[in-house]
């Protein structure tokens, strides 16, 4: 029996939608995570038991794309394992006892981080726990991109099997720890979940990458990651035009990552309050993932305002993840952040401002 096998989720602090382009991402593992006690159990049936989510069973040997299960976590675990097995990789079946202290729909990767421990438990148990992070990322990628039905780049994979801050480049493929808190610059982190749902929301989130990459087709290139910025704007385009529209959002995320990177290891507080903002911004007005016309749910939107009502001059204010339902994420002196969480939770609900603890 091994004991204790942890992924954790993540939240991503700059680069919005760029991951998936070839772009720059800042994210970190988080406090926050989902927990293993698992053992080989000398069969071909995987068993999972869960107090986070539903129990299920599959076989090893069954690794072909169940549509049906779509945006389950037993996808998931097929994924990981069909991943593995192409990968020339050991596999074989298990029993594992899981705990889970991010809520689903949280906006903090519990599918990556899930995703992420079964590839663990498939190192641990079946090669000798030898199997790299960047492995198990890429395998817990594909079982999100193939078998759970989700359009996702790397960051968040990436980040979970890493677990701690991190700096990417997925062009160069630099990969950068970052040594640096919120804490010690006298900020306070946190997400507040505004209630939206994210039933409904699936060809919402495919348009953003289909949109850029559109965009990277004139230019001959597969995505933007390879299109020269100044190329790019030197056309002169109409941004009235959503592809357009989130092309530029890309090229001024991905040059805003590493400043954001630089700001956090400084501890310059006002610097990266400053630049969080403008990514905020920018993906509201450019990238256009905070209401969608799929749902007209407005809480994202709603909770945005709030935001900026309450921190303005203060700290700063974003969406958090992919967008069109979901979180608010808010950086804040210390002294601000209990009215802030106060007023929050006056609209969104008790307990639904969460401080965050980066790892």
């Amino acid at each position: 029996m091994i004991k204790g096998l942890f992924a954790p989720g993540r939240v991503e602090l700059a680069g919005n939608h760029t991951d998936h382009q070839n772009g720059r991402i800042l994210a970190s593992a988080i406090d926050l995570g989902i927990y293993a006690n698992c053992e080989a159990n000398n069969s071909n049936m995987v068993h999972v038991r869960s107090n986070g989510f539903e129990d299920f069973d599959l076989r090893v040997d069954q690794q072909n794309i169940v549509t049906q299960e779509f945006g389950t976590p037993k996808s998931l675990a097929r994924g990981v394992i069909a991943e593995f097995a192409a990968l020339g990789l050991k596999v074989g079946g298990f029993t594992a006892q899981v705990n889970s202290t991010l809520p689903i729909g949280s906006g903090l990767s519990s599918s990556a981080a899930f995703a992420v421990l079964v590839g663990k438990i498939l190192s641990a148990l079946f090669n000798d726990s030898k199997v790299e992070p960047i492995v198990i990322a890429r395998a817990a990628q594909q079982a999100e991109n193939k078998y759970f039905g989700k359009p996702c780049g790397l960051m968040s994979q990436l980040t979970c099997a890493l677990g701690h801050t991190v700096y990417v480049d997925f062009k160069t493929n630099e990969i950068q720890p970052i040594n640096a808190d919120f804490e010690s610059m006298g900020l306070v982190l946190c997400l507040t979940d505004t209630g939206g749902s994210h039933a409904g929301l699936a060809s919402s989130y495919a348009r953003i990458p289909a949109d850029m990459v559109y965009i990277a087709n004139l230019f001959d290139k597969g995505v933007l990651g390879d299109v020269d910025p100044e190329e790019f704007r030197a056309k002169g385009w109409d941004l009235s035009n959503r592809p357009v529209r989130r092309a530029a959002h890309f090229f001024e995320e991905n040059e805003r990552v590493p400043k954001m990177r630089d700001a956090l290891i400084a501890g310059d507080a006002e610097t990266y309050i400053r630049l969080m903002n403008e990514s905020g911004r920018s993906s509201e007005e450019k990238l256009n993932n905070i209401i969608t016309s799929a749902t007209d749910d407005t809480k994202l939107y709603e909770g945005l305002l709030l935001s900026r009502k309450l921190l303005e001059g203060k700290g700063a204010w974003r969406v958090h993840g992919g967008g069109f339902a979901g979180f608010v994420q808010a950086l804040m002196p210390e002294k601000e952040f209990q009215h802030y969480r106060t007023e929050m939770e006056k609209i969104f609900g008790q307990g639904s401002c969460r401080r965050i603890t980066l790892v």
